[in-house]
């Protein structure tokens, strides 16, 4: 079975990384090569754990904030396996899914990205597979059509919310918070696209995938933990901003400028709808939660952002 070189990249995520390369240590096997982790410039003291408590993991360190795609393409080309695994920084691997999900991989010469089925801290099924987005499942998604529509695929095909994820399937996206890697794929398809500093990134590179040939599957037998918001939680205002920008990127890229117009409006709506939304409720004394207080303060930045080019 060929070698597996795992990436992790982390910002200010001391505790989830010391996880994660924990469950790297116990689940890893043979089929572990290497584990190489990227610090994007961390404060939290993880590069200096990383060195003292991992001394088998090669550790870059990053005089600045990378974002995912660059800090990921500068530990891909550092790495020399045969497959590539990159894994965030909150992601606990379970046992046996490098070797499944390796094996898999093997056995398909046509597949070149492989994904597990991931699961909340709270053990609750994440939806890590999707569609390539279109206008249809894009709006439906911007309107939350899917959340109310859930059940019928028509309409929460974006997210594949329909979808019980028991079944290996080819899939058009695969959550970017853990995949393996073919080599000889990534060397055809290149690396991620570094003008996305933060999501959207993991769309297009399936994207790019799917254009060169190579098929993308999810296989479910393989299993991983996926808290979530490891690096985002340190400025979640920030990168609500970028994920704004990233799909902005997304749809001028593959679309032109008509794809951005649409995307731009679509977000218009969105954050507009929601912003009168939470504002109704909250003049009447509902929703008054910090939860629902970070909501609307969101849609404050993003709109401010869409308006005016400016960030926080």
């Amino acid at each position: 079975m060929g070698q597996i070189s795992v990436i992790i990249i982390s910002w200010n995520a001391r505790g989830y990384l010391r996880d994660c390369l924990n469950s790297l240590r116990q689940t890893g096997g043979p089929v572990l090569h290497e584990i190489i982790v990227v610090d994007n410039a961390s404060s939290d003291g993880s590069p200096e754990a990383v060195a003292e408590e991992f001394p088998e993991v090669k550790l870059i360190r990053a005089n600045e904030n990378l974002g995912f795609a660059r800090a990921n393409n500068l530990g891909m080309q550092h790495a020399s396996g045969t497959f590539l695994a990159l894994v965030n920084s909150d992601v606990i691997v379970q046992p046996m899914c490098l070797q499944k999900l390796a094996a898999f991989l093997e056995s398909r010469s046509d597949v070149g990205l492989v994904g597990p089925k991931i699961s909340g801290g709270n053990g609750r099924l994440q939806y890590s597979c999707g569609q390539l987005p279109t206008v249809w499942n894009t709006t439906c998604r911007y309107l939350a059509v899917d959340k109310f529509l859930s059940r019928w695929p028509l309409f929460s095909g974006l997210h594949m919310r329909h979808w019980n994820y028991d079944n290996l399937a080819e899939v058009g996206v695969l959550s970017g918070c853990f995949w393996l890697a073919r080599r000889a794929a990534v060397d055809e398809v290149g690396g991620l696209d570094e003008r996305f500093f933060f999501y959207a990134e993991d769309v297009d590179w399936c994207k790019r995938f799917w254009d060169a040939g190579w098929k993308i599957v999810f296989v479910p037998e393989a299993a991983a933990t996926h808290f979530g918001g490891g690096s985002s939680s340190n400025a979640p205002l920030r990168y609500s901003v970028e994920m704004l920008k990233s799909n902005l990127l997304y749809w001028q890229k593959h679309y032109g400028s008509r794809g951005r117009l649409i995307c731009y409006l679509l977000a218009m709506v969105r954050h507009c709808l929601r912003f009168v939304a939470r504002g109704l409720l909250r003049t009447v004394g509902l929703a008054n939660g910090p939860e629902n207080k970070h909501k609307l303060q969101e849609d404050i930045v993003c709109l401010r952002w869409l308006l005016t080019g400016k960030g926080i």
